[in-house]
């Protein structure tokens, strides 16, 4: 797992479905960003699976790809690590609302 990101990452509180082919998980975000996701889970997918992920207060719900997983005891919280496939505006723009609310706001110090 290289750290080749293109998108900021923030973590979050939210939760998200991931249907897998046969499978579904309802799992913690552990973070998030406008190219994909990091979802814990003590049972992830394998790489290369394709699911449909739901989450947010509007419903936001696009295809993903598993690209990396990782179960208890490799170094790191169980989970996978998701590239989201074909968004279109719409679901790019609420994911980054998304991100908006969940980043931490910088507070400046007064003197």
């Amino acid at each position: 797992m290289s750290d080749n990101r293109k998108f900021q990452r923030v973590t979050s509180k939210l939760r998200c479905w991931c249907e897998g082919e046969n499978i579904t998980v309802y799992a913690r975000i552990g973070n998030l960003s406008e190219g994909g996701i990091f979802l814990r889970t003590s049972t992830p997918l394998e790489r290369g699976s394709k699911a449909m992920l739901r989450f947010g207060t509007d419903g936001v719900q696009t295809p993903a790809r598993v690209v990396w997983s990782r179960v208890e005891g490799q170094g790191g919280p169980a989970g996978m690590g998701l590239e989201f496939e074909g968004a279109d505006e719409r679901i790019r723009e609420a994911i980054r609302q998304l991100i908006d609310e969940d980043r931490p706001v910088k507070v400046q110090a007064s003197n």
